[in-house]
């Protein structure tokens, strides 16, 4: 990538009508600070002091005026700063992030905690550490690199339907030095491992979970810019969940582990179907840091 200079008082006026355009538009200024940071060598407490103002010269990844096509596309097309810079930090990651891959949010990484959670109580703990994993709808491999990081004796098999999405969480994974632990299929949900039928040690999905008609009505950030592919869910928002619960009674072994995201209100009607599959044992529901019912976990019943 072509290195650019910008002198330090010329990005201090940027900044400054950067913010100005912000409030004028009610965007977060504080999102200018994380676009400069990705796409600059500045650092946050150099931007909070604006002590770079007297510097020469500040490398860039882009000129001052890219820069300011940039922000006009955040204020006017409403286009996600995490996809101006190209990525995004998840987790202890830096995940590259477009518009073929949903932008990976901060309560996601609860997963891996409820996860770890699940391991210690299971009285299978040493062969699930050891097992096969299955990340469906893996979008940008933020949670299949959780997982490869977070237990290095399992396999992790990293699915999704997008061919697009796929390269993107194979080029994660190779920029965080995780590709040689995961393995990565193009397909619907399970389809691609059936050759793993009643062997899987976990399945974890943050699967599409809101309802078709409220795609439509979500933020312009959301709605416009990141795949609907990955948001629709459905007329009820529960067509995938569906799905990963029938062909996860297939597919996990005795005492695996089965863990999904959804959204606020979903919780009650999963552990139902969940219930009704007659397949899962010690199902639960899992509370968000803002209290949400955001997450259902259950195991495979012997």
């Amino acid at each position: 990538m072509t290195k650019h200079s910008i002198a330090g008082e010329d990005l201090y006026q940027w900044k400054n009508w950067a913010v100005q355009l912000a409030k004028e538009n009610n965007v977060d200024a504080s999102e200018i600070d994380w676009l400069l940071q990705g796409l600059t060598s500045l650092s946050s407490l150099s931007l909070r002091l604006g002590d770079y103002r007297d510097q020469k010269i500040i490398s860039s990844k882009v000129s001052i005026t890219t820069l300011e096509e940039k922000w006009h596309q955040r204020i006017n097309n409403r286009v996600p700063v995490q996809y101006l810079v190209g990525d995004t930090p998840w987790r202890n990651f830096s995940l590259t992030v477009t518009p073929d891959v949903l932008i990976p949010r901060p309560e996601t990484e609860l997963i891996i905690d409820i996860v770890k959670e699940m391991i210690e109580q299971s009285p299978i703990r040493d062969r699930l550490i050891e097992g096969q994993w299955a990340d469906l709808g893996t979008g940008s491999g933020a949670i299949t690199l959780a997982l490869a990081h977070q237990f290095p004796q399992a396999t992790i098999h990293a699915v999704d339907i997008s061919d697009k999405a796929i390269a993107i969480a194979q080029l994660n994974a190779q920029q965080n030095n995780l590709a040689n632990r995961i393995q990565f299929h193009q397909g619907s949900w399970l389809d691609p491992l059936s050759i793993l039928k009643g062997q899987l040690a976990a399945i974890i999905s943050n699967p599409p979970y809101i309802p078709t008609q409220t795609v439509l009505t979500l933020q312009p950030e959301v709605e416009k810019h990141e795949p609907h592919l990955a948001l629709d869910g459905g007329t009820d928002g529960l067509d995938s969940i569906r799905q990963i619960i029938t062909q996860g009674a297939l597919y996990l072994q005795p005492n695996g582990l089965w863990l999904i995201e959804l959204m606020a209100g979903q919780a009650r009607a999963v552990k139902t179907l969940l219930i009704n599959q007659n397949s899962y044992a010690n199902i639960q529901i899992h509370q968000d840091l803002s209290g949400i019912q955001r997450f259902v976990s259950a195991r495979k019943a012997l």
